[in-house]
């Protein structure tokens, strides 16, 4: 088949079944082009053809014959829309920013045609790139970029490039370069010579005993101990081919014997997921850190808590639910709590909310002379390595772990996943590269998920208005996993009022929940600040004052000083009756201060630069540049003068990107190594020292850590970083839609080592927020268990049209203890959005939603519509 290819002619063989952007990866070497979601709903895999924008997934590869492809290559790195992009830092982990480029590229050309420099609405922008999704949520800096392209301030020669090369310090981000050109290479994108395509055989039931497994060719199984599987879609078996379509076909003539056993799908079914002792501890984990000791009754483990004078926070609470049962009227919201004690009591739920990280999981496996080496896509490079030395029974230094970019991680990426095991079990036994690559429907069924929680709660407040006590259970969801924990945080905030805390977690034959950025707070908040806002509206006080009488975090006294003064606070008005109304709503949050007290940075000086080499990972958080730009400062050297190499497992110790642990742990160790390369250097030039090396290490924090050593290299420092949100909703009550229109952020984490960075990190959980407070929810069926929301139609995640205007502000005091000052914020970002949202609701309709997603069903139901 002919057809031309970024301006040049080619001629290549094609296969019936084959698509376009298979036939650009795997044959043209373009990997720019990727494949996120494989039904042309997520936008990554755009191209030109023609001239018009296509999905490339889905166009059959046939149908480019005499056809002019242009791929994101063809761009060439020139164009004013990769410029905006880079300077606007319209990116995150980069997986679906060349499909954003192209696309906008393409905008921009009509737009400019048409109305020359004049620059587009945010709804124009947004109708443009409406088929494209970014799960780290950098829509805003997509939004600027894309304006200021069309606007033609980008529209310099080749010398506007500048600092942009890879591997330097750019003026937003060091690996811009690479990501906006389809350069940078992910795990999907690697081809090894010989290489074979692994896939997957997954249970079709959700609990079975497994038998005789039956195939034509060598296959590895994927089965635990017991030979059970628990869930619909559990892995079984995998088996590789030469190529995709043909391991598809080996995977279907695999013929396995279940012997079924009664599902828990309910909490009525009787049938014990984990019937013994030996079972439950091969249960999956849903939190990070230690688990909870508590003991097991069946399908249900708990409680598991944390209280504080537990038995007075149930006596006051129960004192005061007999006081108002005594009552003789019922006390209106207002009139009879005002002056009095305020009970509130009430239960929230959430739905699963699934990572859904736009690179799925991914792994080549290759065994050589005895070693394993890995690309993966990972958010813990030491800490898989590690991990997979144990499971495999080899020496560290056997183990070669590579991820050079990874697309995206939020939690779900932190350990061995059936990926690795199935590429490097399929390896082995071919004795060749075997790559595994999950398909989007594996992903949504098992690249993890943040657990369904449902939270009862009772909260007291005394006549002068203090918090006097709260009870709070929290009943977990996590399928098969164990270890919810969302009461567990409720312990760390405002104060130490008395409060009884347990933790359940009901186990069920569902796929496992896992750690999802910020585990365990998001529902929690969900409950406690909008049981929190319900006390200020029954006694009539202004909700930020409220928390602010009863938060004793001094960082976070300053956020709720600030967003008192805001505008859209202080001059909210009463929503009316109109169709459209408005509300305000606000939630606070604190989050454990982790760091990993292990870290090290090498650094090198080669060819007249410095070369700092880390075993760590950039999921898109921007370790590469926090790391150049401690260096650079630290040294006062120019941006070319600095290169950052990580990703792979032989270079110094580095952190898993967990628990916003990443820059608090490598910016302090970059900057220690800087001091001893600078006094090993002397009066020397970096050309007079060539070959000098030294090594920084993460300094210990002044007055220690509350954790008097490190737990699986993770150590708790003191201190919690804080977060206000402040919400503004429209709410359509024709429609039952609830549309933010403003967000606030304020963001109380110290030192921000890179600004615009650290602002997009926080912009995009803010969109992350949204995604859990209105649209994300993972739909089972109840008869099997089997995840029904298997595609990125079904399963709905924010696009760039749901952007607020987001404006984040950093509160930089405190934290002197802290070397560099600067703690992590990726989670604190996200964790308090939802709540403010709901709260924002109540304002507009005086409905408070107590289920999550606030669907337009529940909406017009709570209304009464």
């Amino acid at each position: 088949m002919e057809f031309s290819l970024n301006g040049k002619p080619v001629d290549v063989g094609v296969e019936p079944q084959e698509t376009v952007a298979r036939v650009l990866r795997e044959r043209m070497g373009l990997t720019g082009t990727k494949v996120a979601c494989g039904t042309g709903v997520c936008g990554a895999c755009t191209v030109l053809v023609d001239g018009r924008t296509a999905a490339s997934c889905l166009m059959p590869a046939g149908a480019a014959a005499d056809r002019e492809i242009t791929t994101v290559e063809g761009l060439g790195g020139d164009h004013p829309v990769q410029r905006a992009f880079a300077e606007h830092d319209a990116l995150q982990c980069g997986y679906c920013t060349p499909g954003f480029v192209v696309e906008a590229a393409a905008f921009m050309d009509r737009w400019r045609a048409e109305h020359g420099t004049a620059e587009p609405s945010r709804a124009q922008i947004a109708e443009a790139l409406a088929g494209h999704l970014c799960r780290c949520g950098a829509y805003a800096g997509i939004y600027e970029a894309v304006a200021a392209a069309c606007a033609g301030k980008h529209d310099g020669g080749e010398g506007d490039r500048g600092e942009h090369d890879e591997g330097t310090v750019a003026p937003v981000r060091v690996e811009a370069l690479s990501k906006i050109t389809g350069a940078a290479r992910y795990t999907a994108d690697v081809v090894l010579e010989g290489q074979l395509e692994g896939v997957i055989v997954r249970s079709p039931h959700p609990h079975a005993k497994v038998g005789e497994i039956r195939y034509d060719g060598p296959l590895t199984e994927l089965l635990p101990p017991d030979r059970v599987v628990r869930y619909a879609g559990q892995p079984v078996a995998a088996v590789a081919a030469p190529t995709k379509a043909e391991a598809l076909a080996a995977a279907a003539r695999v013929e396995v014997d279940y012997t079924v056993l009664g599902a828990v799908l309910s909490p009525e079914d009787e049938t014990v997921v984990y019937p013994t002792e030996e079972s439950r501890k091969g249960a999956p984990r849903a939190n990070e850190g230690p688990l909870a000791p508590a003991k097991w009754n069946g399908n249900v483990r708990g409680p598991a808590g944390m209280s504080w004078r537990g038995r007075t926070a149930a006596k006051r609470i129960e004192k005061a639910r007999s006081e108002k049962a005594r009552s003789e009227k019922a006390r209106s919201e207002k009139d009879g709590d005002e002056g009095g004690q305020t009970l509130v009591e009430a239960t929230f739920t959430t739905a699963a909310q699934v990572h859904t990280c736009m690179e799925p999981h991914a792994c080549v496996a290759h065994w050589d002379g005895g070693d394993l080496h890995l690309h993966v896509s990972t958010q813990a490079v030491t800490r898989v390595a590690a991990q997979a030395a144990k499971r495999w029974k080899l020496r560290p230094e056997q183990v070669h772990v590579v991820a050079e970019h990874v697309g995206g991680g939020f939690g779900s990426k932190v350990n061995v996943t059936s990926d690795v095991v199935a590429a490097v079990e399929l390896s082995r036994l071919h004795g060749v590269p075997v790559r595994v690559v999950l398909t989007r429907a594996e992903e949504l069924v098992d690249g993890g998920s943040r657990p369904g929680v449902r939270v009862e709660l009772a909260l007291l407040a005394d006549a002068e208005g203090r918090l006097s006590a709260f009870t709070m259970d929290g009943h977990g969801d996590s399928g098969v996993s164990i270890g919810s924990n969302a009461a567990w945080h409720s312990r760390f905030f405002y104060g130490n009022a008395p409060r009884r805390i347990r933790d359940y977690d009901h186990i069920t034959n569902r796929a496992p929940g896992i750690p999802f950025r910020g585990p365990g707070l998001p529902p929690m908040l969900w409950a406690l600040e909008q049981t929190v806002d319900e006390v200020a509206l029954r006694r009539g006080e202004d909700p930020i004052a409220l928390r602010r009488r009863w938060d004793g975090n001094a960082k976070r006294h300053a956020l709720y000083d600030r967003a008192s003064e805001l505008p859209m606070w202080r001059d909210r008005t009463d929503p009316g009756e109109d169709r459209l109304r408005r509300g305000v709503g606000v939630a606070a949050a604190n989050y454990l201060y982790a760091l990993d007290p292990g870290t090290k940075v090498s650094l090198t000086v080669e060819q007249g630069a410095v070369v700092a080499r880390i075993a760590t990972q950039d999921i898109g958080t921007g370790s590469r540049t926090v790391i150049a730009e401690v260096v650079r400062s630290a040294l006062g050297l120019r941006p070319g003068q600095v290169r950052v190499e990580l990703g792979r497992s032989e270079h110094a110790y580095g952190p898993t990107a967990a628990s916003s642990c990443s820059t608090a742990s490598i910016a302090p160790a970059a900057e220690d190594a800087a001091r001893r390369l600078g006094a090993a250097l002397g009066a020397r030039s970096l050309d007079e020292a060539e070959g000098l090396s030294v090594v920084g290490r993460r300094p210990r924090d002044r007055r220690g850590y509350v954790t008097p050593f490190a737990l699986d290299h993770f150590a708790i420092g003191r201190g919690f970083t804080g977060a206000v949100v402040v919400t503004e909703v429209e709410v359509d009550t024709v429609l039952g839609r609830v549309r933010p229109t403003r967000v606030w952020c304020g963001v109380a984490a110290g030192h921000v080592y890179a600004p615009r960075l650290a602002r997009n990190q926080c912009e995009g959980g803010v969109i992350q927020g949204i995604g859990y407070a209105l649209f994300e929810q993972r739909q089972d069926d109840p008869a099997t268990g089997t995840v029904l929301t298997a595609n990125l139609d079904d399963y709905r995640i924010p696009g760039i049209a749901d952007t607020p205007e987001i404006d984040v502000y950093f509160h930089t005091e405190g934290w002197d203890h802290v070397p560099g000052r600067g703690v992590g914020l990726g989670e604190i970002s996200t964790v308090a959005v939802a709540a403010s949202i709901g709260n924002a609701v109540r304002h507009a309709t005086g409905w408070r939603p107590h289920d999550l997603p606030v669907r337009p069903d529940l909406l017009l139901e709570g209304i009464g519509t």
